[in-house]
This record gives structure tokens, C-alpha cells and sequence, in this order.
């Protein structure tokens, strides 16, 4: 694949992602709590995951990613979806970008240990937290680093949800 041209001056970056919105038995879903270091201070609550790197799947970048961010391993057969993909203009460190972001959804305990080890450097002290959110409560709570970021994790939850339903009643 032909390495994607640099951007001219003022033109945002394309950044082609891979999210990962862990569901839980109470339909609640494992975000991270971080900061842009350009905005130090300004907390945001987000989903896990980041770039695909060269020669990655998205679902390759969403099992590697899920273990870089939360310490935590998948499989990439265990994801479900992509449950929603958007195209969203950001900027990150003073930097412009384009995302474009693909979510998939997987079943995870709410017990689960989160741990920050693996983080990349520039994530060390920027990821401030995890926790689990019903889209309800994120929405009211009104830190979500997407304005539709709760809805997205309805549809995470609810694709979850479909396939238990379906296992649970195989045709």
C-alpha cells in the first residue's frame, strides 16, 4: 500500500483508528480518562485504542491497542462489529488531524484489572484513569472527548447484547 502523502501546511493529518468499547454485564462500557497534552488539565473521558500501524488490521490495532492502553488481552475473533466508524476532524498536541475511527464492541468482565503498563510514551501522563460508564451517565456527566460518544456506546452495548441473545438461541 502506497504510504499516504504529507499533508501541506494547514491540511489535517488523516489518522485511520481502531476503537475498542469493552461492554460489561451491566451494559456499561471500559473508557479511558485522559488529557491532550496541548490542553493539559482539560480531562476528557474516551474510548481505548489508536493508530493502525503499517501492515495491521483494524482488528489487529484493536487487540494490540486494547493490551497497550489496559494491560488487558483479546482476541480478535471476540470483537464484534465494527459497530460504528466516523470520520471526525481533532487536534492533538496543537497538531491537526482527521480521524478516521472504527469501533468495534467485546464482552469483558466488570471485574477485569486495568493496568497502565504498556503504555506508548506520550500516553504515560495523559491517561489519567479507566472507568466504567453507562451512556446515560457519560452523557450527563458531560466529559466525553466525542459529543456522540454516548451513543456510540449504546450501539456498543446493544451489539453486545445481540449476540447473546443469539447464542443463548442458536436457529
Amino acid at each position: 500500500m502506497d504510504e499516504p502523502m504529507a499533508p501541506t501546511p494547514g491540511e489535517p493529518t488523516l489518522r485511520v483508528t481502531a476503537r475498542v468499547l469493552p461492554v460489561n454485564p451491566r451494559g456499561e462500557v471500559l473508557l479511558l480518562l485522559d488529557q491532550d497534552p496541548g490542553r493539559p488539565g482539560v480531562a476528557r473521558w474516551g474510548t481505548i485504542g489508536g493508530a493502525v500501524d503499517p501492515g495491521e488490521t483494524l482488528h489487529d490495532t484493536a487487540v494490540r491497542e486494547m493490551h497497550e492502553e489496559t494491560g488487558i488481552r483479546i482476541r480478535a475473533a471476540d470483537l464484534v462489529g465494527p459497530v460504528h466508524r466516523d470520520v471526525v476532524p481533532f487536534s492533538y498536541d496543537g497538531r491537526a488531524f482527521l480521524g478516521d475511527s472504527t469501533f468495534f464492541a467485546i464482552t469483558l468482565a466488570h471485574d477485569v484489572e486495568v493496568v497502565f503498563d504498556h503504555l506508548e510514551p506520550l500516553e504515560v501522563d495523559n491517561v489519567l484513569d479507566h472507568g466504567w460508564w453507562s451512556p446515560a451517565d457519560l452523557a450527563a456527566d458531560g466529559r466525553a472527548v466525542l459529543p456522540d460518544l454516548p451513543d456510540i456506546m449504546t450501539k456498543a452495548v446493544e451489539a453486545v447484547a445481540d449476540l447473546a441473545a443469539d447464542e443463548r438461541n442458536p436457529q
